[in-house]
C-alpha cells in the first residue's frame, strides 16, 4: 500500500511541476522522449536480430536513459523561454 501511495504522489508531483515548463521546455522534453523511444526501438531490434545479447540491450538503454535524463535535467535547470534556448540547453548536457 505504501508502494501505491509513492507512486501516486510521484506522479502527482510530475503533474505539478509539469505545469510551470514553458511550452520551448516541454517541446524540448518531447524530443528527448522520441529520440529515446527510437534508441530503445533501434536496441530492442538489434537484440531481436541476434546483433546484441540481452545483457547488451540493457547496458546501452541505461545508457541512453542515462543521456536522455542528463538532457532533461539541463533543461530543467537553464529554464528556456524559446526553442533555440532549449536546443542550447540539450547540447550543454553532460554526456
Amino acid at each position: 500500500m505504501k508502494k501505491i501511495f509513492t507512486v501516486a504522489a510521484a506522479a502527482a508531483l510530475g503533474l505539478s511541476l509539469a505545469a510551470c515548463d514553458s511550452a520551448a521546455e516541454e517541446q524540448a522534453e518531447g524530443e528527448i522522449d522520441a529520440m529515446e523511444d527510437a534508441a530503445n526501438a533501434q536496441i530492442d531490434a538489434m537484440e531481436d536480430s541476434g546483433q546484441i545479447t540481452d545483457d547488451q540491450a540493457d547496458a546501452m538503454m541505461d545508457g541512453v536513459e542515462a543521456d536522455a535524463q542528463a538532457m532533461e535535467d539541463s533543461i530543467d535547470q537553464m529554464d528556456p523561454d524559446t526553442p533555440a534556448e532549449a536546443d542550447a540547453a540539450m547540447q550543454a548536457a553532460p554526456q
